[in-house]
């Protein structure tokens, strides 16, 4: 494979998880008749499974009824069954905590969210670009800073030989800024980018004196109550987990287990790992201002127009993003090799879903290098609609089939 077309690839594995452009047809009524069909997301999950994935493991919350399911296998060797409360690589959902994080910090009053990030940063982004690119261009993608994945993984060997490297911040950064620029500073679309989220949490390390990784766990995760969310110390994920499978396109055949990775690379941009029920608790208690007072909730909600990394784009805001049929939904999703995870919670906080899945790039790609859509995809689109818009969504499925991928960072093909 040329290093032209891995470095297409290679975005598209990144921890940047926005994949394509997330069910754009324009948001319908919800469902009068609001709850859980259990039934139903039952069968969506198992249809999952049969249409060829791998395992994947669900947490719905409608106020207080909760609904969660797995079906499949963890090992495709052992045929050990995946569970409901795996921990799992969150990918670029750590982005939102991310966000969560300097806002934070825009409330205590030591970042300023529209400043130059040359102000905190000079000898990172010193001169004219620093003053150009503020906190916020970082949060919402519009700095227009390259995607530093595409520059530290040219090629397939290079994404095995990095599997136990471990990558200063600052390297990560220095790539993507070295990298040439994808536009210019505040300028729609965006461009999303890993890089703009590994800055930001340099920024949180530069303005609170302790690690990124430190602040986060202590102020956001251990502030949402998330028991089973972390930065994983070593290559090995915590806890009871599943395998993780990159297909890559048809290129690894049978899939490549990429369970056991230095994260690294992806540090802030991606790097945490959580549980589905720890997701939906995390978007609750954000959507509800338990995290954030009321303002900056709402600075998180301003969006602009960007373009994922599939190409499609996308209304983001700072750190969360999502139009479905039956209303507006802030989140992410997140994607590493071998696995893909998306997170939601609808704007009032009152239901959130989260699912996560364990084979990863499983489409073929056509002649131009599109992914051809998968019966995994459909199933996935299912399962994601009667996650989030309850009974009703059968008909909202059929209202908008084809639909087209979901996500920022790299996510399910495009029918």
């Amino acid at each position: 494979m040329t290093i032209r077309r891995f470095s297409t690839l290679a975005s598209r594995l990144g921890a940047a998880s926005l994949a394509a452009a997330l069910l754009v047809a324009g948001p319908a009524a919800a469902a009068e008749d609001g709850g859980l069909d259990r039934q139903r997301l039952r069968q969506t999950l198992n249809a999952m499974h049969e249409a060829g994935m791998y395992g994947t493991y669900s947490n719905v919350v409608d106020g207080r009824r909760s609904w969660k399911g797995a079906a499949g296998v963890a090992d495709v060797e052992t045929r050990r069954p995946v569970r409901p409360e795996m921990v799992h690589r969150a990918g670029s959902i750590t982005k939102s905590f991310v966000a969560v994080a300097v806002l934070q910090q825009v409330g205590k009053g030591t970042i300023e969210l529209d400043a130059p990030i040359g102000r905190y940063l000079p000898d990172l982004i010193p001169g004219e670009r620093g003053q150009r690119i503020t906190v916020r261009m970082l949060l919402n993608h519009t700095s227009h800073i390259a995607n530093h994945t595409e520059v530290i993984f040219p090629t397939i060997e290079s994404l095995d030989a990095n599997r136990f490297r471990a990558f200063p911040p600052e390297e990560l950064a220095r790539a993507g800024l070295g990298a040439p620029a994808t536009g210019q500073p505040g300028v729609t679309p965006g461009a999303y980018s890993n890089t703009n989220f590994v800055i930001a949490g340099l920024l949180l390390e530069k303005v609170t004196g302790t690690s990124a990784e430190r602040y986060i766990t202590d102020h956001v995760f251990r502030k949402a109550g998330l028991r089973h969310t972390s930065f994983p110390r070593t290559p090995y994920l915590p806890g009871p987990s599943s395998k993780a499978y990159e297909a890559l396109f048809g290129y690894f055949d049978p899939p490549r287990d990429y369970s056991v990775y230095n994260m690294s690379w992806a540090w802030t941009s991606g790097a945490a790992a959580s549980t589905m029920e720890d997701l939906t608790r995390f978007f609750r208690m954000l959507l509800r201002g338990e995290l954030l007072d009321a303002t900056l909730v709402a600075e998180m909600q301003k969006t602009v127009p960007i373009r994922s990394l599939p190409g499609a784009v996308v209304d983001y805001g700072l750190g969360i993003f999502l139009d479905l049929p039956c209303g507006r939904f802030w989140g992410h999703d997140g994607s590493i090799p071998g696995m893909q995870t998306f997170a939601f919670s609808d704007a009032g906080g009152g239901r959130q879903f989260a699912f996560g899945t364990n084979l990863r790039n499983y489409q073929q790609l056509d002649e131009s290098g599109s992914p051809v859509a998968h019966a995994i995809d459909f199933a996935l689109g299912d399962h994601l609609l009667e996650a989030a818009c309850g009974p009703g969504a059968e008909a909202a499925t059929r209202a908008v089939r084809p639909f087209p991928a979901i996500g920022v960072d790299g996510g399910t093909a495009t029918p």
